[in-house]
């Protein structure tokens, strides 16, 4: 059978598919697989990290590579991924990310030194550029308009649960098998996916022409892989040669972007998108909120192990009830958002998960599980139910159907950047002094009482700028804003959704 063989085209004005039938259900489950793996891979390998050490060598460079080079190409090319998705096909592009993340995984299962390991690492993230943005379009573009909110929801809580069970899982793997199952996991997963999607997806491609914009695509894959790289570098480098400049090249290819796309006649992103204050709204609240993620967890997981004395599979079975409320809440709060729209979520969404980043500035030496831990993370992971899918929904609401790709990989790799900016930034502004093996300090209740107002400022942005789209009449449900003179003023309703 081919890959085209026994699924459909959509393309604008095509068909759409509920959610509750069988085919909607094979697009969320192709969707969810493959971007879960994406997520879990971000996750699942940082308590592998000593192990890979004491068998490849190489120290702490090779644990901070290993674990930064999949997010460095993965930070750089969602954009490009997404807009690749949105000229040549969402699924085929969506079906080549899942290949190559599968030869990646592979080659890093059977890596036999530091250095094939981190390449592979570095493949990994291409192909989780491909991914992740295509399963968000695949789903605004195949799945009809009244359902994409529970599908998002679903999608956004599955694959959330993906990435929270990553420490959990890596943890088990190791002391059970070795840190090299925690690559090979993923085999059986893609093997699924893959024949899911070759079956049950339809093809999604707007009707669009003319050539991709590689000018575009060169000076913002450029742009963050040089100021990522400089984030990464510098705190264990400081400002060396090789770190100004890459930081240099960065500013400058992405001060050179958008006047790259103004110029542009079929542009990677467009910039009229940004003239609309939800769309531009959406996307401050996104890094406020991950940034606040980022560099909250990646503090309390040191916390855990180095303050309260924690091991590392104790430490990750800590933040398992964050996922278990994404996974009961997100899908629910999807539909309901669908119907309330997008503003009330996502105004409270992130002030109480706000509030749960202040209460885990009481977690430190003597503290218990029960009084300190579990009311801090549940609070946390409700606040982050509450907004994470309307969140998502509302940020491809506001864009027409042909530059969804594209907006959802901008979305995204909004969110990797904040959250590699506030690891890198966090503990100086902080005040944390750590020598690795002990308490950070007063330093980490400080810094757990920044990311919560970053959170409580993420909400007030969403109060100001995001709008319900009930109040917008649109009534051409099979693409998004179909023959709209501007995507930007005008999102559809379907049954009351904010989603698009």
């Amino acid at each position: 059978m081919g890959f085209g063989d026994g699924v459909a085209m959509v393309t604008n004005g095509g068909s759409q598919l509920a959610l509750a039938s069988g085919p909607g259900r094979w697009v969320l489950a192709a969707t969810v697989l493959g971007s879960g793996m994406a997520f879990l891979d971000g996750t699942v390998v940082n308590v592998a990290l000593p192990a890979i050490a004491r068998e490849l060598g190489g120290g702490l460079v090779t644990q901070q590579w290993v674990l930064d080079g999949y997010l460095l190409t993965l930070s750089a090319l969602l954009l490009l991924g997404g807009a690749l998705g949105d000229r040549y096909g969402r699924r085929i592009i969506f079906l080549i990310g899942l290949i190559a993340f599968t030869v990646a995984s592979v080659v890093c299962g059977l890596a036999p030194t530091g250095g094939a390991l981190i390449g592979a690492r570095l493949l990994q993230g291409i192909g989780g550029a491909l991914l992740v943005p295509g399963s968000l379009a695949l789903i605004n573009a195949v799945i009809q308009s009244s359902d994409r909110g529970k599908a998002v929801g679903s999608w956004a809580g599955l694959t959330g649960v993906a990435s929270a069970a990553g420490p959990f899982v890596g943890g088990w793997l190791v002391d059970a098998v070795s840190w090299r199952w925690v690559f090979l996991l993923n085999i059986p997963l893609a093997i699924v996916a893959v024949w899911v999607v070759v079956r049950h997806v339809p093809e999604s491609r707007p009707a669009t022409s003319g050539s991709l914009d590689w000018v575009g695509a060169v000076a913002v894959t450029l742009g963050l892989t040089g100021v990522t790289y400089a984030l990464i570098e510098m705190p264990a480098h400081g400002w060396s040669p090789l770190v100004v400049v890459a930081a240099v090249v960065g500013v400058v290819c992405l001060v050179a972007f958008p006047l790259v796309e103004l110029r542009s006649p079929n542009p990677l992103l467009p910039m009229s998108l940004f003239r609309n204050a939800q769309f531009t709204g959406t996307n401050i609240v996104t890094i406020a909120v991950y940034g606040a993620l980022g560099g909250a967890f990646f503090l309390l997981t040191l916390q855990l192990q180095q303050g309260v004395g924690y091991g590392a599979l104790q430490a990750g079975l800590s933040t398992l009830p964050i996922t278990i409320v994404m996974l009961l809440l997100s899908s629910r709060i999807g539909a309901l958002a669908q119907r309330t729209g997008p503003r009330l979520p996502m105004t409270v969404g992130p002030i109480v998960a706000g509030v749960g980043l202040a209460l885990m500035s009481t977690i430190g030496p003597g503290g218990s599980f029960l009084v300190n831990v579990l009311p801090a993370v549940l609070v946390f992971g409700l606040g982050l139910s509450i907004t994470v899918a309307p969140l998502t929904s509302t940020v491809l609401a506001g864009l027409d159907e042909a530059h969804v790709g594209a907006g959802s990989g901008a979305n995204n790799a909004i969110s990797r950047v904040a959250g590699l900016i506030t690891v890198a930034v966090l503990p100086s502004i902080a005040g944390i002094q750590s020598s690795g093996d002990g308490d950070l300090g007063p330093g980490f209740d400080r810094a757990m009482l920044i990311s919560a107002g970053l959170c409580v400022i993420g909400g007030v942005i969403a109060f100001l700028t995001v709008r319900n789209a009930t109040r917008v009449q649109q009534h051409t449900l099979p693409s998004l804003n179909h023959g709209c003179q501007d995507p930007c003023t005008r999102v559809p309703t379907g049954s009351g959704a904010s989603t698009g």
